[in-house]
């Protein structure tokens, strides 16, 4: 991963928003059948409903938080759940308060 692959990670106001949702899944997502909205991660279907989105446009949103590290990938039966990447995202705020 790059400088570059971060910014344009974080350069986008919807993955900003993914972040933002991820950061206190309980708040901005109804429950889910399986896997726990912290522990596992949200679906990926229920961040693409609440965007607005088809599934292949997240994919390629989720494709770009995962190269910046930013976020985290877990499979459970045949979906993708998504969580933050908190170790990443404070050596990231700890970074950007140093410059």
């Amino acid at each position: 991963m790059t400088d570059a692959d971060l910014f344009r990670a974080l350069g986008n106001e919807r993955r900003l928003q993914i972040l933002a949702w991820l950061k206190d899944p309980r708040a901005h997502f109804r429950p889910q059948t399986d896997g726990d909205l912290v522990d596992d991660g949200v679906c990926g279907q229920l961040i693409a409903e609440k965007l607005g989105i088809n599934a292949s446009t997240l994919s390629e949103h989720m494709r770009i938080l995962l190269g910046s590290d930013l976020i985290l990938a877990k499979r459970i039966k045949q979906w993708t759940f998504y969580r933050r990447n908190e170790a990443r995202l404070q050596m990231l705020a700890a970074a950007i308060g140093t410059i």
